[in-house]
């Protein structure tokens, strides 16, 4: 009889941040943003900023990343997901914020870390998030 010995998968704080933008883009989660805030803060290495269009949008992505990243390990904790106006997924070395965009207009993290270094997204990812946006645009 052998042994199997289950390897859990890893992610770097960067692979992590990129793929929750991914994540979020398959859920047609739109306007991303990944900051690399390691110079500038001790919260976390990188912050992922996301909008969707309504409460239910927002929980789908939520959901969609926990489900999707779970085998590179648990998020640590989630917050306003019930309400899904602005929810925080905290993966220790990565924060993501999932907004309705009146909510992201008003709280205006964009601007407040408007020092942090800005990762370059793929350019499929950039056109899928382009797409994404305009398919919410009357």
């Amino acid at each position: 009889m052998t042994e199997k010995t289950a390897e859990k998968q890893t992610l770097s704080p960067r692979e992590r941040a990129i793929r929750c933008a991914e994540l979020a883009s398959d859920k047609k989660g739109y306007d991303l943003r990944v900051l690399d805030i390691t110079a500038i803060s001790t919260i976390a290495d990188f912050l992922v900023i996301i909008s969707g269009q309504s409460d239910k949008q927002n929980q789908a992505i939520c959901d969609h990343i926990r489900r999707e990243l779970k085998k590179f390990g648990k998020v640590q904790e989630i917050e306003g997901e019930t309400e899904g106006k602005w929810i925080v997924m905290d993966y220790s070395d990565v924060l993501v914020h999932i907004f309705h965009e009146e909510q992201r207009k008003r709280y205006d993290l964009d601007g407040l870390w408007e020092k942090a270094e800005q990762v370059e997204l793929s350019a499929a990812l950039q056109a899928t998030d382009a797409a994404n946006k305009d398919s919410f645009t009357i």
